[in-house]
């Protein structure tokens, strides 16, 4: 099977998982539930949740008892994206080719299917059949509260007087993006029953692997067209958001970015066969288009 055939087989099992763990439709409150499934269903690769369960196979466990942890990890990025796109944020109109979660049920409405999101996504993990399920909890939302991926947000929307600012530049990517990767990985490990070496060799693999991705973001911001990334390119320029480009310049964040993923390639050569699906996925996020 190709590597595009078996990412689309994942995803699949990860959209009738999110389905089935969704708390049920109700008729009241109609536009809470509406919401909720119209940004988690909008689109969107699930590298995140992909990541958990193969990271939890790579380790030896069983990828089905990472499924709920998967999909809430899907949750909490979904949740993250109604924020980041409300007006009083970044102030999208599109995301993943449609109009944003606030434009279509309004900010109260867009605000609260984010937080419902959230809060559901810890009640999944909750029934996560592990033993490790507390600790997994306490690394998620360390991960992505206001040390991880809210700190990286805060500081991504209140800049810097310069666009120069490589240790802010950092923060920001570690943060607001590879935190959740992080989070992905190390979870999928816990589940799988991984060794405290695989953990934190798995750790790295995971910033790097964050760190390129949003690099990537950053290039394609410069880069793409509307049509393939489904949102508005050029903004991040307009409004003079601190990236790679505007540090490094375009020519330099391309090599940075092969550097990442070159990086996040060579950890997984310990693993073998096992991590081919994880080695194809790095190289496919160091060259995707979208």
């Amino acid at each position: 099977m190709d590597f595009k055939t078996f990412l689309n087989k994942k995803k699949e099992k990860i959209n009738t998982a999110l389905e089935k763990y969704l708390p049920e439709r109700s008729p009241y409150p109609e536009d809470i539930n509406k919401a909720m499934r119209y940004s988690l269903f909008a689109g969107g690769k699930r590298i995140r949740p992909i990541l958990c369960l193969e990271v939890c196979s790579v380790v030896g466990g069983d990828e089905e008892e990472a499924l709920l942890c998967a999909c809430a990890l899907e949750m909490i990025h979904t949740y993250s994206l109604i924020h980041d796109d409300l007006p009083c944020m970044d102030d999208d109109d599109l995301r993943r080719g449609k109009p944003t979660c606030h434009k279509v049920f309004g900010e109260a409405i867009a605000l609260l299917a984010g937080d419902a999101l959230l809060t559901h996504a810890f009640h999944l993990i909750t029934k996560t059949d592990s033993s490790e399920t507390l600790r997994i909890v306490n690394e998620i939302s360390d991960l992505v509260g206001a040390g991880g991926l809210i700190g990286g947000q805060v500081a991504d929307m209140v800049g810097s007087s310069s666009l120069n600012d490589k240790s802010l530049l950092q923060y920001i990517h570690l943060n607001k993006t590879a935190k959740l990767i992080i989070a992905s990985v190390r979870s999928g490990a816990i589940i799988g029953g991984a060794s405290r070496t695989d953990i934190l060799n798995l750790t790295v693999f995971a910033e790097n692997l964050g760190i390129a991705f949003q690099i990537s973001d950053d290039i394609l911001d410069v880069t793409g067209c509307k049509e393939d990334l489904g949102k508005s390119p050029g903004k991040d320029e307009k409004e003079g958001k601190i990236t790679y480009p505007s540090v490094y310049g375009l020519e330099r964040s391309k090599e940075l970015l092969n550097q990442k993923v070159k990086t996040a390639s060579d950890i997984l050569t310990s693993y073998g066969r096992r991590a081919a699906f994880l080695y194809a996925l790095t190289k496919y996020i160091g060259k995707r288009k979208s």
